[in-house]
């Protein structure tokens, strides 16, 4: 649910510089130990050309660790209470910068492992250069979570089929794509998407996409739950 998305990318913007490369014991840490962890709320690093943040952006929000092996290698351990709201988007950022109609291909390859229970989905969050307009891909599930906004029925693109809904935060139009069955693996062709977006509805002009973000939005992991992204790589040209 992206209700308050444009608040989790303003307070990320604003990161403390301490917060930048902290490393701190991480308990859900992987056997061998990870080449980077924090548990600080706005943790980040750059690896591999991707930028990890922990992000705890949400109110009522417990702790919570990012660990990463690489920049398509990493996890979190969060144990966020089960109220409702968005607690955080821990996530990797990939760097597009580019209009629309300069790219000829945008794709997307994950795999990630995640809990059966608790609130959350797993999920591409993609912005503009000037964050007017979010899409957010969610490919699975979990608890009492959905996306903002009403349904405009199902669409098949970028080889999933998806349920869309398109809404506002007061700040920024949203589109969510949700896929119509959970996944835990497979590659989006994100550039179609776009298209459709800008080309069949018209929602949007010939936008430049500053960002593909990838990762998960939860809402409530009480007791603490580990989220595993076994691979993740975003690719443009």
């Amino acid at each position: 649910m992206a209700t308050s998305t444009i608040s989790r990318v303003a307070k990320a913007l604003l990161a403390p510089a301490l917060a930048l490369g902290a490393t701190v014991g991480l308990a859900s840490a992987p056997a061998s130990a990870a080449v980077w962890s924090t548990c600080d709320q706005w943790g980040n690093t750059t690896l591999n050309g991707y930028t990890l943040y922990n992000n705890i952006w949400g109110s009522g929000a417990g702790s919570q660790c990012v660990w990463a092996n690489s920049g398509t290698n990493w996890g979190v351990h969060a144990d966020h209470p089960n109220t409702g709201g968005i607690k955080s988007y821990p996530d990797a950022k990939k760097v597009i910068n580019k209009p629309i109609t300069s790219l000829t291909s945008l794709t997307s390859n994950y795999n990630v492992t995640v809990p059966s229970s608790g609130a959350y989905n797993t999920s591409y969050d993609i912005w503009d250069t000037d964050y007017d307009y979010e899409i957010m891909l969610w490919v699975n599930k979990t608890g009492p979570v959905g996306p903002l906004g009403t349904s405009q029925g199902n669409v098949t693109l970028g080889g999933h089929t998806w349920t869309v809904y398109k809404g506002s935060n007061g700040a920024n139009e949203v589109f969510s794509f949700i896929r119509t069955s959970n996944s835990t693996s497979g590659t989006v062709n994100i550039l179609p998407i776009l298209k459709w977006i800008k080309d069949t509805k018209h929602w949007f002009g010939n936008e430049t996409i500053g960002d593909v973000q990838f990762g998960y939005e939860i809402t409530s992991s009480s007791g603490g739950l580990d989220f595993t992204t076994n691979n993740l790589t975003v690719s443009s040209s």
